[in-house]
């Protein structure tokens, strides 16, 4: 009887807002969106967490059914600016939304313990466009995906890198917040050789254990596999220097401490 009481009363107050012509606060035009709250967490939080995960969910437009969003997992490797780049067939339904309208979502989460909603998460909203598969991203896609080399053998495969716009990252309940691409990382990041050339010295290392390998390098921390799992190493500080960056390296070629 409470709850019939109470669906005649919510009648009856949209009644009123129709005849008042009000615009109840919780079904206000689309137009008109809550006021975005800007990050109160370190960008860097964010930035980590691209170089954490080994796939991501790929939001597309849908061409058939057309307007219906069509998501899909994916692996994908951070590049130098922490941008995901995918490897995908053309014949994939993905590629296809893609080839049709480039603009997507991408979902990154990282949740171990299976536990979602108290998980960092970030959602990249932005364009995929196709890059060239030149040696350099060839050879850093392969270490973070070794697998991927019978899908390049193939000739049917074709590398997209996501040029975000925006990003909601949420790093637990009640921390979240949106950031635009281009706060991520005000730095000018590592060139192909210069990565090149710290991976190459780290390999060469002769304390480096054979279980520790390095996928990658960017100025806030570097990307290892050990033992088979991937890992995160931040660094103290954001390394600008290249020796100062091959240093702060060294406390990974024991496997490091990384989160």
């Amino acid at each position: 009887m409470r709850a019939w009481s109470l669906a005649r009363a919510r009648v009856a107050l949209a009644a009123t807002h129709r005849a008042m012509n009000i615009t109840p606060p919780l079904t206000r035009p689309v137009d008109r969106p809550l006021e975005d709250a800007p990050l109160k967490l370190p960008a860097d939080a964010l930035l980590h967490l691209l170089h954490r995960a080994a796939a991501g969910t790929l939001a597309t437009h849908s061409r058939a059914p057309q307007g219906f969003p069509y998501p899909s997992i994916l692996p994908f490797a951070p590049d130098a600016r922490h941008q995901p780049t995918i490897l995908v067939s053309r014949l994939a339904e993905h590629t296809r939304n893609l080839r049709d309208d480039p603009r997507a979502g991408f979902l990154v989460v990282d949740a171990p313990d299976g536990d979602v909603l108290d998980a960092q998460r970030v959602t990249l909203l932005g364009r995929f466009e196709p890059v060239e598969a030149t040696p350099p991203l060839v050879r850093r896609y392969l270490r973070y995906h070794p697998d991927a080399e019978r899908y390049l053998a193939l000739g049917d495969f074709s590398f997209w890198t996501l040029m975000p716009d925006r990003m909601r990252y949420i790093g637990g309940f009640g921390s979240m917040g949106w950031i635009e691409a281009a706060d991520l990382d005000p730095l000018e990041p590592l060139a192909p050789d210069e990565e090149a050339a710290l991976v190459d010295r780290f390999e060469r290392d002769a304390r480096r254990l054979p279980q520790v390998e390095l996928l990658g390098v960017d100025r806030y921390g570097a990307d290892l596999r050990v033992g088979g799992i991937r890992l995160r190493q931040p660094f103290s500080a954001p390394m600008v220097d290249p020796h100062a960056l091959f240093a702060a390296l060294e406390v990974c070629l024991s496997g490091g401490s990384a989160t």
